[in-house]
């Protein structure tokens, strides 16, 4: 069973009035509301606030009534305030307006999560459920820094080559899609019939679309709109089961050729 959802409206104005130096006397008079009933609000005493207070916040900060409702905005970047406050498509920033689900250690740090094969299919309808994300496998890995978000994937299908089916691969949440790089190699998690796919991402953010490129050249780049990427995880480390078949020297590849040419010769 899902949690209900939470809403963020009493912190966000309180949030967004200090970001604007405002005194709640200001902002009152800014509003043509009394200074009570923005304190009732800021303090989360008006459980249920009136539409047309809601319309006077939502106009004056410039943000939607939905992202005042149910986006933490204290936790999003600067640039990411400015966009909302746009109005540009919050897709592009990547969160969502959603908090990342995560487990903690016993010391108060973050877990990575696994996700084996056999909880990849229900992953997707999982990912934002903090029931369904306690429940993966969780470790740590001491290389990596402990600021950021990681998980760890299974690899599938050759559109992943050149990693091998098996491989295992770890990866960083990306929060803010816009500070990506042209190809940056990303685990992106599709609401769509693939589920996981290992690609080099490109943002384009005056389209509000995805650019995907396998490593595998037999595959064509695509772009697909953002609505239909739920998360990307940028790559940290891969994790082999087996070691990968050596590439074959110069050396080889003129013998294998000469014997060719032998068996042409001999045909004839």
């Amino acid at each position: 069973m899902h949690e209900p959802q939470k809403i963020f409206f009493a912190e966000n104005i309180k949030f967004l009035r200090k970001r604007q130096r405002l005194s709640q006397d200001k902002l009152a008079q800014q509003l043509d509301i009394t200074r009570v009933k923005l304190n009732a609000i800021e303090s989360g005493k008006t459980k249920n606030p009136a539409m047309k207070d809601l319309l006077k916040f939502s106009i004056f900060f410039k943000i939607s009534i939905d992202s005042l409702l149910k986006a933490k905005l204290s936790r999003l970047l600067e640039l990411q305030l400015r966009e909302l406050e746009a109005g540009n498509d919050v897709y592009m920033m990547g969160t969502k307006l959603r908090v990342l689900p995560v487990t903690l250690d016993k010391e108060g740090r973050q877990n990575a999560e696994y996700v084996p094969i056999k909880a990849k299919m229900g992953y997707r309808s999982g990912y934002n459920d903090p029931q369904y994300i306690a429940t993966l496998p969780k470790y740590n890995i001491p290389t990596l820094s402990r600021h950021g978000t990681y998980r760890t994937f299974p690899a599938s299908g050759d559109s992943m080559y050149p990693i091998p089916d098996k491989a295992e691969i770890t990866g960083e949440y990306v929060e803010n899609w816009l500070e990506l790089k042209q190809d940056t190699p990303c685990i992106v998690i599709l609401n769509g019939t693939d589920d996981f796919v290992f690609k080099l991402v490109t943002i384009n953010k005056e389209n509000q679309s995805v650019l995907l490129k396998s490593l595998n050249t037999a595959y064509v780049p695509y772009t697909i709109n953002a609505e239909e990427v739920l998360e990307i995880w940028k790559f940290k480390q891969l994790h082999l089961e087996e070691l990968p078949e050596r590439a074959p020297s110069m050396l080889q590849l003129m013998e294998m050729i000469k014997d060719l040419k032998r068996e042409i010769q001999k045909s004839k």
